[in-house]
């Protein structure tokens, strides 16, 4: 059984950088599932970023969730400071 997700924090193009059980922080990238059926709601960025962890996946408010098995295994692994740099440049935008 793969790692299970921890912490969630959702970053530019509707990528989500994640931190698993095991310790490993992984970026995965959504924007092939933004034409999918149920995932087309997450176009709207502000209700993408509404992401939170359940269960050891990811999950929105209107109930899309991805295996995490898929999130796991389809991720890269966060090897580089730019997907941080990011996620300080986003939170420094909602407090201004």
């Amino acid at each position: 059984m793969n790692p299970r997700v921890k912490t969630v924090v959702p970053i530019a193009d509707y990528r989500l950088n994640l931190i698993f059980s095991n310790g490993e922080e992984r970026i995965y990238d959504c924007s092939h599932l933004l034409n999918f059926g149920v995932f087309q709601e997450l176009q709207n960025l502000e209700y993408f970023k509404k992401v939170s962890v359940q269960y050891g996946t990811v999950v929105w408010p209107h109930e899309q969730d991805i295996c995490p098995d898929t999130l796991y295994e389809d991720s890269v692994l966060n090897n580089d400071n730019l997907v941080q740099i990011e996620v300080a440049e986003e939170k420094s935008s909602y407090t201004t």
